[in-house]
């Protein structure tokens, strides 16, 4: 028998089984669904043996574009990822894991997420962290809810530079909440601060702002900071952790509560996932982090132990004092950040940082001594930056991508008046005939 068009069952064992739960054939099964909301098919091909499955899948995955030069980043960044990060987080003991309800089967996954825990405050010179989130999105909005249960107001204020993605994250969180999201347009790259100063006030309950930025640009937010709490708000700020390598922690410039996305420590880039959001505050802020959080404690022989505490979640004891519902932790994604920070050390995390920016810094020089072509000098940047073409950044962007480079990311859809920006992202992976090429293309692509 042919393997492809094989059915496991007769027509005779498939009419039992429809007896046996009282319909008389399989459309019957459908007719709660109204016909117009049918498919007509479901255009399933013939049934395939294991072997030719696979053999199915390699062909179509042969279609997709392979060797691409990536300039991309926007959040998402193509970094190095050591052997180890891989090697141990495939281990059954974490690759199989389920939530540690249970702390007497769960030591290893408790004690690998305090670690976490601890390497996310040293990271980000904070106090407190839970045991991670989603991804950078979710933690900027648990961020800000964590800031109007905390202040008892109702206005998040948005610095425009903050990723476009983050934002929209944000206002789906809050749109059937009494909260107002106030957003600043940017301004030549940066925050607007004479527009932020006109909105302080007494119902700020949080400001939202990114270092680097969506554009590249990197502030110093120490004296906004003052200025924040100067009205009883709270400062928030997203981070790109790689850039802790260099730029002060959030602990430094006074943030009370930073998050960000963990993809860059260690995950590789998936279609876009998955990742894990880490989120760190002061210690005064720990009973309103959302989430779970281990602590470490010892058992009745006075043994070293680990737990989950402050559990202010709606499943358990505390559930009308719940926080969030934030159930998944992204864990796994979560344990390959902690083995990548603790693989390349604090030193090698400044080496790495300096990397990103001295090859950025060359590709700004290059790119930049093109005919027509510019950059958002505003202020420093770390691995990004943004370039102003005389053409539309997306028309551009296609031609590369015939030629095997993804150019960067284009802000005509993010901000108006911004349809010849491109963000280019430069990590440690790009060598320096790679950024040749790119700017050679660019050259061939702008006199089309």
């Amino acid at each position: 028998m042919n393997d492809s068009h094989y059915c496991p069952h007769t027509p005779e064992e498939i009419a039992e089984m429809l007896s046996a739960i009282g319909v008389a054939d399989v459309e019957e099964l459908f007719a709660p669904i109204p016909a117009e909301l049918r498919a007509k098919t479901f255009n399933l091909p013939a049934g395939m043996s294991e072997f030719e499955t696979f053999s199915r899948m390699q062909a179509i995955a042969a279609d997709n574009t392979q060797g691409m030069t990536n300039f991309i980043g926007g959040g998402f960044y193509d970094h190095i990822i050591p052997a180890v990060v891989d090697h141990l987080s495939g281990r059954s003991e974490f690759y199989t894991a389920y939530t540690p309800y249970q702390p007497e089967c769960s030591q290893g996954t408790l004690q690998a997420l305090f670690e976490y825990q601890t390497a996310i405050c040293r990271l980000t010179g904070l106090d407190v962290s839970n045991a991670s989130l989603y991804d950078g999105g979710s933690a900027c909005a648990e961020a800000a809810m964590m800031a109007l249960r905390v202040t008892g107001r109702n206005k998040i204020v948005v610095d425009g530079c903050v990723s476009p993605f983050s934002r929209q994250v944000l206002k789906t969180y809050l749109f059937n909440l009494d909260v107002e999201v106030i957003e600043i347009a940017p301004q030549k790259g940066q925050l607007d601060r004479a527009a932020l100063a006109a909105l302080l006030d007494d119902s700020v309950a949080a400001v939202l702002v990114q270092n680097p930025n969506f554009f590249g640009t990197v502030e110093d937010f120490t004296a906004l900071a003052d200025q924040v709490h100067g009205v009883g708000a709270l400062l928030i700020g997203s981070v790109y952790p790689i850039a802790l390598g260099m730029l002060k922690s959030p602990g430094e410039v006074g943030i009370d509560i930073a998050v960000g996305d963990g993809q860059s420590l260690g995950n590789p880039l998936s279609f876009g996932g998955p990742s894990f959001g880490f989120i760190a505050a002061r210690k005064k802020l720990i009973r309103n982090m959302p989430g779970r959080i281990v602590g470490e404690t010892v058992d009745r022989n006075g043994k070293r132990g680990f737990v989950l505490t402050l559990q202010a979640r709606e499943q358990h004891i505390k559930r009308h004092k719940a926080t969030s519902n934030i159930c998944s932790n992204q864990g796994l994604c979560a344990l390959r950040g902690l083995i990548f920070l603790s693989s390349v050390g604090k030193e090698g995390l400044v080496n790495l940082a300096g990397l990103n920016r001295d090859k950025a810094e060359y590709a700004k020089a290059q790119l930049t001594a093109l005919p027509g072509v510019s950059v958002l000098q505003s202020a420093a940047t770390f691995n990004e930056f943004t370039l102003y073409l005389p053409k539309n950044a997306i028309a551009v962007v296609a031609l590369l991508l015939d030629k095997g480079i993804a150019a960067g990311v284009p802000l005509g859809d993010y901000y108006d008046g911004a349809e010849n920006c491109l963000v280019v992202t430069v990590t440690e992976k790009r060598t320096k005939k790679e950024i040749d090429l790119l700017v050679k293309e660019l050259e061939v692509a702008l006199c089309n």
